[in-house]
């Protein structure tokens, strides 16, 4: 009996340890992980800088309170701000709290309250997060939605033209949509939402949770587009498996956001605020994302030679952030790479979405594209056999 509400379907997996790309279960079975924690490990699993930075901060102290001036924050923060080329962090606690900041943050700034957001997007599970968010299984059974929430498909100008309005406080878009399919936005369309934004006086908020600390190449995905959002929200790779995310803004925000506004408990912990500071450290160095830029285009070539079997249908993505769609329902073929040896995860019920460590090598690449096409060639001649 487990003591666990039932809210993930567990694998098969028991981990026992874990170091870079490789995760060992409790009965010595080898993993490549190429899901690094959804998107999480951007440095593998305990990456020795981080590591030692989190060693070095439980020898001073665990947690104190944002009531303190705490400089390793502001350093932090700072590291932050300038990466993004933006001005001023909030820390909280994940991806969802981050959202939800955001979304406080460009309604209190502007005063408007209706938010546009895409079909297939994912922002998170708290209930202003899980209303902006455009899948409908994630609000099932839960009642009456947070309201002011517009949900219109991605990639639409027509669509997007038609709902902008004065009324608009802010967009929110993700990039490359993640969860809904590793689905990359349109360079022109991107352009129109910055300008609409513009016309309008509402905030750009772009959701960078999964696709940022160098996930794409750059620090963050909007970053490959030339634009310029109001608010960038991140989490997951932040602090290499410890749990932080931020909010990260315009300057002139900064009185919508004033004391008593806005509040975490844990949100800049110690231990994660040196864990985020150690794995951004190593991420944005221009030599280590070159690197990454290099590996990503070597997965997508790799992966590309999938495309002559029959249930491979497109390779997408950007960098280290890759979607294979399929043909076929895509959790039996990630059962069965998982006893190949792979680790990996789905984006929707037809996509195989590759989210290897930032740190992965070419060796480790070909022997996962290597397993993926073995697995897939096998179940291509069962169903032609049965």
């Amino acid at each position: 009996m487990s003591y666990l509400f039932p809210t993930y379907t567990k694998w098969e997996v028991e981990p026992a340890s874990a170091a870079g790309t490789i995760l060992i279960d409790k009965n010595g079975k080898r993993y490549l992980d190429f899901t690094s924690g959804i998107g999480v490990c951007n440095l593998g699993h305990r990456p020795k800088p981080v590591e030692d930075a989190i060693q070095k901060q439980l020898d001073q102290y665990w947690h104190l309170s944002n009531l303190f001036v705490i400089d390793k924050q502001e350093a932090a923060a700072k590291m932050l701000a300038d990466a993004a080329g933006l001005d001023l962090v909030f820390f909280a606690n994940s991806g969802a709290e981050a959202n939800e900041a955001a979304i406080k943050l460009a309604r209190k700034q502007t005063g408007k309250h209706k938010i546009i957001t895409f079909k297939n997007s994912f922002h998170g599970r708290t209930f202003a997060t899980m209303a902006a968010t455009g899948q409908e299984k994630v609000k099932v059974g839960f009642g009456p939605m947070l309201e002011t929430f517009v949900t219109i498909p991605f990639n639409d100008i027509a669509a997007l033209e038609k709902e902008m309005s004065d009324d608009t406080a802010a967009v929110m878009l993700e990039v490359i949509q993640g969860e809904g399919g590793i689905i990359t936005a349109e360079e022109q369309f991107l352009a129109k939402v910055a300008h609409l934004c513009k016309q309008h006086q509402a905030m750009l908020i772009i959701d960078e949770i999964q696709t940022g600390i160098g996930r794409t190449g750059k620090p963050f995905a909007f970053q490959h587009f030339g634009l310029k959002p109001d608010i960038v929200t991140t989490a997951k790779g932040l602090g290499s498996g410890l749990p932080i995310g931020a909010v990260i803004g315009k300057g002139n925000l900064s009185s919508a956001f004033g004391p008593g506004s806005h509040g975490s408990t844990f949100g800049g912990n110690p231990l994660s605020v040196a864990a985020a500071t150690a794995t951004m450290e190593v991420v944005f160095q221009d030599s280590f994302l070159a690197e990454v830029k290099e590996k990503g285009e070597y997965l997508a070539k790799a992966c590309s030679a999938l495309l002559s079997l029959p249930q491979v249908k497109e390779i997408r993505g950007l960098g280290m952030m890759l979607g294979i769609g399929l043909s076929v329902n895509v959790q039996d073929t990630l059962a069965t790479l998982r006893k190949a040896g792979l680790l990996a995860l789905p984006a929707g019920e037809n996509v195989l979405r590759l989210l290897p460590p930032l740190t992965v090598t070419e060796q480790e690449i070909n022997e996962a594209v290597a397993m993926i096409q073995n697995t897939l060639t096998n179940q291509s001649l069962t169903a032609v056999q049965g």
